[in-house]
């Protein structure tokens, strides 16, 4: 957990997303809610999020398009350009943000200069954490998030690779946390290892006395 900005970020529940979507984003609620949304439903860095261009979000006539676009030169390392497909939970964010006309920035910075600065974002987010008491939260743990729920849910880690937009596989398991009942439960799956016993059940042993077929069963005699 991330503590006085040292350590890894967070990985958000279910729960402390909803706290910091519903309860966490008033200084800007449309806008907190997008930004957040953004970086959690594509698992982009926090530097992508900000850099992203109106049209790269919207179409001409300010329409969701069906994905994102994070272009090269704002990736780290300036690998590739990227899309991702827009989940409907992203769209409905987007679609209630509005964001100004007159700018060229999806999230635009301070007085309509430039973009957001990931800084500002940063500040946004732990401003939203205080407000609902949730602790070691970065701007990484939407995508630490993100990427490890991929993975749990079992998607080909050369797909979320792809997603993620690493370098290599190495780069991206430092991103993938193992819960520890999720150990437990890879070692109960070696019960069935366990040997059988293979002692034979015991049968009662076999009567050998010799009954003689003269035996007077009565037990009586004559006088």
């Amino acid at each position: 957990m991330k503590i006085d900005r040292h350590g890894q970020a967070k990985i958000l529940t279910a729960e402390e997303i909803q706290l910091l979507f519903n309860e966490g984003a008033t200084l800007n609620p449309p806008r907190d809610r997008a930004l957040f949304a953004v970086m959690l439903y594509t698992a982009c860095r926090v530097n992508e999020a900000v850099t992203l261009r109106i049209r790269d979000v919207y179409d001409r006539k300010g329409s969701v398009r069906p994905v994102v676009l994070f272009r090269k030169g704002n990736t780290k390392g300036k690998l590739a350009t990227r899309t991702i497909p827009v989940l409907e939970d992203l769209r409905k964010h987007l679609t209630d943000y509005h964001p100004p006309s007159w700018g060229n920035y999806l999230f635009p910075g301070r007085h309509g200069k430039g973009h957001l600065t990931s800084d500002a974002a940063s500040w946004i987010l732990r401003e939203a954490c205080k407000r609902v008491d949730i602790e070691g939260v970065s701007t990484h743990s939407f995508r630490r998030t993100a990427l490890t729920q991929l993975s749990n849910a079992g998607i080909p880690l050369r797909v979320i690779q792809e997603i993620s937009g690493h370098r290599t596989l190495d780069e991206l398991y430092k991103y993938l946390e193992v819960r520890p009942e999720q150990v437990r439960g890879a070692i109960s799956a070696l019960s069935m290892l366990s040997p059988v016993s293979s002692a034979e059940p015991t049968e009662p042993a076999p009567d050998y006395t010799v009954k003689s077929a003269f035996t007077d069963v009565s037990n009586t005699s004559e006088p």
